[in-house]
């Protein structure tokens, strides 16, 4: 749904609640149709909250037998990723 939204799960050091609320604020942006009217603000930052904390309560619920994510690993993967995607001739 919205390729900003990172995986948050089976990562070292785990996910802080700055990663988890700015997922939030994105899904919450995307399913509201971009950032709130003045009008709306209350209703999103509501929004937010909720699922910032379902989503923290699902990452310490979830069990794994894999070991976790190296994030600078996983991150110059996705720049390897990028890199090639976007470095081909049209």
């Amino acid at each position: 749904m919205c390729r900003n939204i990172r995986q948050l799960h089976n990562f070292a050091p785990p996910a802080t609640a700055a990663e988890i609320e700015a997922a939030a604020t994105q899904f919450v942006r995307k399913v509201g149709g971009g950032a709130p009217s003045k009008a709306n603000e209350a209703a999103y930052a509501r929004a937010i909250d909720e699922v910032s904390a379902t989503v923290s309560r699902l990452l310490e619920e979830m069990v794994t037998s894999a070991p976790p994510k190296d994030r600078e690993t996983e991150a110059a993967k996705a720049k390897a990723r990028s890199q090639a995607r976007f470095s081909r001739s049209a």
